[in-house]
């Protein structure tokens, strides 16, 4: 059993998904009409995304937020 860390790792799980897609921040970021340093920011978790941007980037993932929270969590215990 792994380590359990106290936060929910969205921004690996939203670069693993990025780099899945072939994307790169820049593409992301002009997809989901945001900065590039915003995508970097969350994933670096050194943002918070609200619920309406982490449905607007998952939207361009192709990756349903509630798979997105999952994977955190995974990620996280």
């Amino acid at each position: 059993m792994g380590k359990r860390r106290d936060t929910l790792l969205i921004g690996e799980v939203l670069r693993a998904a990025r780099l899945k897609a072939g994307l790169t921040q820049e593409a992301l970021a002009f997809a989901a009409d945001v900065d590039r340093t915003y995508i970097s920011y969350l994933e670096n978790d050194q943002k918070s995304p609200t619920l309406e941007m982490l449905v607007k980037v998952c939207r361009e993932l192709k990756l349903p937020v509630s798979e997105l929270i999952k994977r955190a969590e995974k990620l996280a215990s």
